[in-house]
């Protein structure tokens, strides 16, 4: 396991890396399709868990 699969990811990044805007990716998180956790306000995700969305999303737009 590479050790930034577990980095901590903000709103942003995973927006950034997903192609989204940061409240689409909070929306995700709330609705559970993105798992995350808040601290404080803030969402923070894996980057694992991002990595494998954008691979899903790619997925269903291929298919």
């Amino acid at each position: 396991m590479g050790e930034n699969e577990d980095a901590l990811l903000s709103s942003r990044q995973a927006a950034e890396m997903l192609d989204l805007s940061p409240d689409t990716v909070n929306e995700l998180a709330r609705k559970n399709a993105l798992p995350g956790t808040k601290r404080g306000r803030q969402w923070r995700f894996r980057r694992r868990d991002v990595v494998s969305l954008k691979r899903h999303l790619q997925d269903r737009v291929a298919a």
